[in-house]
C-alpha cells in the first residue's frame, strides 16, 4: 500500500518513519524549507525506542500528482484549511484517510469534504517534539497510533491496514470503537492542556498545589458533562479513570500546548476548549473553570498577535 503522510514533524515524522523504517512505501508531503532539511540530514529519530536515520521520499504540495492509498494527518487544527487543499489532490476512490489531530471537530468537516466513506477515525499518543536541527527527539516509551471505522467494526480494508502497520517499531492498533477512543483522548487532552496552560506549570507543582487536584476533577467534569449531553460515547467512569492517570504524569510532564505557549506559537484553543464551549452553550451546560482556562488561552493569542 502506498502511503502519504502530511508533515514529516514530531509526530507525522515519527510514526511516519517508523513504517518507512520497516519498508512501507511512505512518502511524505512537507513544506520546501522541511524538504531541504531534511534532504540534508535525512530524517533523523531519537528514541528511548531506538534511533533510526532515513533518507525519506518527499514532494511539495501539487508535486507528483497521483492516489495515495492511505494518507495521514498529522498537522495542527489551525492548518486545516491549507492541509485539505494540499492533500486534495492525492485523495482517490479508494483513498483511506486517516487524521491523527487532537479533538473531535475536524472529523464532521473532512467528512462532509472527501466523504464519509474516506474518512476513518484515529488517534495517537506520543510524546515527542522537533529539535533545533528539525530532528525527531522522542522521549517515552509510549508510541501509539491508533484506528479504526469511524462507524465501528472491523472491515477488509482495516484488516489491510494491520497488515500494513504489523512489524514497525511502533504501536499501530486498530479499534472497533475509534469514537469513543478518540472522545476519551478529547476529554485528557483538554484538561491536561487546560490545567498545565492556566497554571503554566508542569503537573508535579498542580497537583502537589493546594487545590490542584480538586480543580483538575472539576474540569474533568465540565468537559465530561458537555460531552454527554452531546451523546458522545464515553464511559460512565471514565472522569476517575483520567483522574487516575492524571495523577501518575510525571512531575515534570507538560502538555504540548503549554509547550507551544512557552515557544510563542499558535495554539489550538479554538478547535479544544472552544468547541466544548460551543457544545456547553449549546445544551446550556455549566462549565465556569473551562471558560476560565479558555478566555487564558485567547487572551495570550490577543498578546501574541499584538507582538506580530
Amino acid at each position: 500500500m502506498k502511503v502519504l503522510v502530511l508533515g514529516a514533524g514530531a509526530v507525522g515524522g515519527y510514526f511516519g518513519g517508523r513504517l518507512a523504517e520497516k519498508g512501507g512505501d511512505v512518502t511524505f508531503l512537507v513544506r520546501e524549507r522541511r524538504r531541504g532539511e531534511l534532504q540534508e540530514r535525512g530524517l533523523v529519530i531519537h528514541s528511548v525506542n531506538g534511533d533510526v536515520t532515513l533518507t525519506p521520499k518527499l514532494i511539495t504540495s501539487g508535486e507528483a500528482v497521483e492516489s495515495y492509498d492511505v494518507i495521514l494527518l498529522t498537522m495542527k487544527a489551525y492548518h486545516y484549511e491549507e492541509a485539505v487543499a494540499s492533500i486534495r489532490p492525492y485523495v482517490g476512490e479508494e483513498t483511506m484517510i486517516i487524521p491523527l489531530l487532537n479533538g473531535i471537530a475536524h472529523l464532521p468537516k473532512l467528512q462532509e469534504t472527501f466523504g464519509v466513506e474516506r474518512v476513518l477515525g484515529g488517534l495517537c499518543f506520543i510524546e515527542s517534539t522537533l529539535n533545533e536541527h528539525g530532528e525527531i527527539v522522542h522521549t517515552s516509551k509510549a508510541h501509539r497510533l491508533a484506528y479504526g471505522e469511524w462507524k465501528g467494526g472491523k472491515t477488509e480494508r482495516i484488516k489491510a491496514l494491520e497488515e500494513l502497520f504489523a512489524g514497525a517499531n511502533a504501536v499501530y492498533d486498530s479499534s472497533e470503537n475509534i469514537q469513543r477512543e478518540m472522545w476519551h483522548k478529547y476529554l485528557f487532552i483538554t484538561t491536561l492542556s487546560g490545567m498545565t496552560t492556566l497554571m503554566q506549570s508542569s503537573v508535579g507543582p498542580i497537583r502537589d498545589s493546594q487545590y490542584g487536584q480538586s480543580l483538575t476533577r472539576q474540569l474533568l467534569e465540565e468537559a465530561a458533562a458537555v460531552m454527554r449531553a452531546h451523546g458522545a460515547p464515553i464511559d460512565a467512569d471514565i472522569e476517575e479513570s483520567h483522574f487516575q492517570v492524571f495523577q501518575q504524569q510525571g512531575y515534570k510532564m507538560k502538555s504540548s500546548m503549554l509547550r507551544d505557549m512557552e515557544k510563542g506559537l499558535d495554539i489550538e484553543a479554538d478547535h479544544l476548549q472552544g468547541y466544548l464551549l460551543k457544545l456547553a452553550e449549546q445544551y446550556q451546560v455549566q462549565t465556569p473553570l473551562l471558560q476560565v482556562i479558555y478566555n487564558n488561552l485567547k487572551v495570550y493569542e490577543m498578546k501574541r498577535a499584538a507582538q506580530e
